[in-house]
This record gives C-alpha cells, structure tokens and sequence, in this order.
C-alpha cells in the first residue's frame, strides 16, 4: 500500500519534531517502575518523511531512540510547490485523515500530531482533518499513508500514457 522506500539523506538536513511523549508506569512487588514513550517525526521539509517509537527509562534517550528509528522509516512524498497536488483520505487502525490543497497564503490548517507530519514534509498551505481515533500513534500513521498515496500530475500522464494537458482537463 505505501511505497516506502529507504532513502538516505544527509544527517545534517533532517529536522525532528517531538508528537508525543507518555511517561508509562508499571507496577511491580516493589513498586512503580516509570519509563518513557516518544513519538517523533522526522522530515527534511522538501518532501522526505519518516516517524518512530522509542521506549527507554530516561525521556532524552527514548527521545533518541525515537529519532534512530525515524530515520529507518524515510518515505518520499510528491508535493505541488508548497501544498499537496489533490485531495487524499489516509487510513491506519482506527484513524483517519483527509488532506486538501490550499491557495499560497493558507497557511498549515491542521491539528496536533498531523500538524508535525506536514511541517516536516514541508507542505506550507494545506487544510487537513482528523476524522476517526485522536491517538497520535495512528493520526502520525495515516496522515503518512495519506501523503505517501499522493501522485503528481507528471506521474498520473506518464501512467496513463496521455499528454499532460490531457490529464488537468478531465
């Protein structure tokens, strides 16, 4: 369903973006023993994005091991400038999310964890929503296939094997 292809940017152009970060207690014979979740969404802003899960007993370490595993994550996504080329509906569990275009000037018109998820793909004017579960886990999963369903008018011509006119005028 997605294409998610390992892709290997330089280290140095990668932006991370915290979504969530739970602290989980678990109860044991001599009390509570505390660690942390992290979910963390990478992306370079020029349409490469990625997310992972880090689990440890200190915050920054699951933190960085959230990062580690977004960077294992990468998936490259189409853009049309500075918005997505059209309309797409994602879907992971029990969240669902839809993705508009918007005109220059828009802005990011988005909730919280989908909000890090375009920020990072670089997507500047968009109107997005989150339709089914609020859990970040599943909001970050879906917004992804969503954008990584994208394909550009380039791409949909060359499939078909029609000029490029043909395709805006149908």
């Amino acid at each position: 369903m997605s294409t998610q292809n390992n892709l290997k940017p330089s280290e140095t152009e990668l932006k991370e973006k915290l979504v969530n970060l739970a602290r989980v207690a678990k109860v044991t014979k001599g009390g509570r023993t505390f660690s942390f979740s992290a979910l963390v969404v990478v992306g370079d802003e020029k349409g490469t994005i990625g997310h992972g899960l880090g689990k440890a007993r200190d915050v920054s370490e699951s933190i960085q091991k959230a990062v580690d595993d977004a960077k294992k994550n990468l998936v490259k996504v189409v853009l049309n400038k500075t918005t997505v080329p059209h309309e797409q509906k994602g879907k992971f569990g029990a969240g669902k999310v839809l993705i508009k275009p918007a005109a220059d000037g828009t802005g990011v018109i988005a909730g919280g964890a989908m909000r890090a998820v375009l920020e990072m793909a670089g997507v500047h004017n968009v109107l997005a929503k989150s339709q089914g579960s609020s859990n970040p886990h599943n909001v970050v999963k879906a917004t992804i296939d969503a954008l990584s369903k994208m394909r550009s008018a380039h791409n949909v011509a060359k499939d078909r094997g029609i000029d490029l006119s043909k395709v805006f005028e149908g």
